[in-house]
């Protein structure tokens, strides 16, 4: 039965969302990760030692929502953060032992969750939808920038 509220494409959007989360949260509970702690560890299988800010701008969250994440992952042991020279609130981000043992898991649960999620789509489509998603992104984006813009006091 189609949804109603399915021809708004952002509800349409967040309702595939909150699917593929709790997807995610069912295979990532038996290491104990969020999906969005499972990206921060994705990131930093990827490259250890990035800066906090950076985490925070490769997954689109404001510092405050990062640093709660961050400080989730260290009490649980798979992290640790590192001041940077002079400035103590510039941190580092690397894994602990711990936190290299997730990779085989991280890596099943991509793995996993992409093929489900790509499942009967040919190539062409698969870059067909990154590209219209993207273009759905930038178009709020740049809606956004121009509100901003507007509301900005004049000096």
């Amino acid at each position: 039965m189609k949804h109603p509220l399915s021809d708004h494409i952002g509800v349409l959007i967040h309702m595939i969302d909150l699917e593929i989360v709790q997807y995610m949260k069912e295979r990532l509970s038996s290491v104990q990760l969020t999906p969005e702690q499972h990206l921060i560890i994705a990131l930093l299988l990827k490259r250890q030692g990035l800066m906090q800010n950076e985490i925070a701008e490769a997954l689109s969250k404001d510092k405050s929502s990062l640093t709660r994440m961050l400080g989730s992952l260290e009490t649980k042991g798979f992290i640790t953060r590192q001041c940077c020279g002079d400035d103590r609130r510039a941190m580092k981000v690397f894994l602990t032992e711990k936190g290299m043992l997730l990779q085989d898991h991280v890596d099943e649960v991509d793995k996993s969750t992409r093929a489900i999620m790509l499942r009967g789509f040919s190539e062409a489509e698969c870059a067909e939808l990154a590209r219209l998603l993207l273009k759905l992104r930038d178009n709020v984006r740049d809606e956004q920038r121009s509100m901003n813009h507007l509301d900005a006091p004049e000096g």
